[in-house]
């Protein structure tokens, strides 16, 4: 049964550990982090977000992709309201695992439409999905995917985050057919865009991305085009949680092109940043952590670093256990949060994903949110724990 100590004000509930064994976990009081700000941030911050499924639809899961519009711009909207960004349709959102083209389009037109009625910063991903890499021919079968994706969120205001494609990534042989089909891009494109480079812990299609299996040899290719190209390319967002890679990459690029790490195992340091330089943010955790990443950027523009790691470094445990190998579940751990803290009301992704991880694993996100302060209402985790483990099997 739930349980409040009237001395200690603590809840307490079983949860699930390895070998069928349980353990009667206490939760602390929740930190009060803003739920808005109106302070400014030295660095850009994006929040790449979910999408909220509907899962009142009568569709089949894997193959249909039914979307609670109301439910995710309200997120969006919660995000603008603390002074992060949205890097909308890519990964987290499930794009190309779950959420289609012509579905992420839609996604965009809303998310951008949204941000202009209250002043938020969207940029959204650009990518090849409408083509199966396994039809496409050559390198122009990949230039006009990413040209009609990129006319379309232009057509409609957007600015672009240049995904990367599996197609390309399936055709290209050698690093000049990426220096080609990029340089083609970026020439086209209105505004400066933010380039992704996804590694393939997140996405196994991508393996050999820039031409190259070697990071380092990959990294140079990517380099030089991004610096040939500069002006045309606000930023980079790198996605290799490693960063010492990303360390190396961000001062090799041009005066001007930003670094967005994408590093959800060294995101607060690395955002931190050195005498040499600091990386800005477009971070899939930014949508699990958003009151904690809010708060933190804000004492950090303040010039307080000692409470900026205060507020940061209970998160990271969190996140590297969200995103620990295979890392392309991690959406279930960032939909989970949502729901745990009321931002949603079911447990549900597109494409059934929800079953991409163990309830063993969901127990551990419980306590590692507890552990960061990152349950809003704690009496409304539990009793939403207590019915995701009942579904699954266990005593609750």
């Amino acid at each position: 049964m739930n349980r409040i100590d009237n001395s200690l004000k603590a809840l307490s509930i079983d949860l699930p550990l390895t070998g069928r064994r349980v353990e009667k976990f206490h939760l602390s009081e929740p930190r009060h982090f803003p739920e808005r700000s109106e302070r400014k941030l030295n660095r850009i911050a994006f929040a790449a977000t979910h999408v909220v499924a509907d899962p009142h639809a009568d569709t089949d899961p894997w193959l249909d992709c039914a979307i609670d519009w109301d439910k995710t711009i309200a997120y969006r909207e919660y995000l603008w309201g603390l002074g992060l960004g949205v890097a909308e349709a890519m990964d987290t959102a499930q794009r190309g695992m779950g959420v289609d083209w012509p579905t992420s389009l839609e996604l965009i037109k809303r998310s951008v439409a949204a941000a202009k009625a209250c002043d938020g910063l969207v940029f959204s991903g650009s990518g090849t999905d409408q083509l199966d890499p396994a039809q496409a021919r050559n390198l122009d079968d990949v230039i006009r995917a990413y040209e009609e994706q990129i006319e379309a969120i232009e057509a409609v205001g957007g600015r672009i985050v240049l995904m990367a494609s599996r197609a390309l990534a399936r055709v290209a042989r050698s690093p000049d057919d990426y220096e080609k089909v990029y340089g083609r891009i970026l020439q086209g494109v209105r505004e400066p865009v933010i380039i992704h480079w996804l590694g393939d812990m997140f996405d196994p299609a991508l393996a050999g991305y820039w031409g190259a299996s070697d990071l380092d040899a990959a990294m140079t290719t990517a380099v030089e085009i991004i610096n040939d190209h500069a002006s045309k390319v606000d930023g980079v967002k790198i996605s290799l949680l490693d960063k010492d890679k990303e360390i190396a990459m961000r001062r090799r690029l041009s005066q001007g092109v930003l670094m967005y790490t994408g590093d959800d195992f060294n995101y607060a340091e690395l955002i931190a940043g050195d005498a040499k330089g600091y990386s800005h943010a477009l971070l899939g955790i930014f949508d699990t952590i958003a009151p904690a990443a809010s708060a933190a950027l804000v004492k950090l523009a303040a010039g307080d670093a000692e409470d900026f790691h205060n507020i940061l470094a209970p998160t990271v445990p969190l996140s590297r256990h969200i995103f620990r190998s295979p890392t392309r579940f991690y959406k279930t751990g960032v939909v989970f949060m949502a729901y745990l803290n009321g931002h949603q009301d079911h447990f549900t992704l597109v494409g059934g994903q929800e079953s991409a991880r163990s309830s063993v694993h969901l127990a551990e996100i419980f306590r590692l949110a507890d552990k960061a302060g990152l349950l809003r209402d704690p009496e409304l985790a539990v009793n939403r724990m207590r019915t995701v483990l009942a579904a699954r099997g266990f005593d609750a």
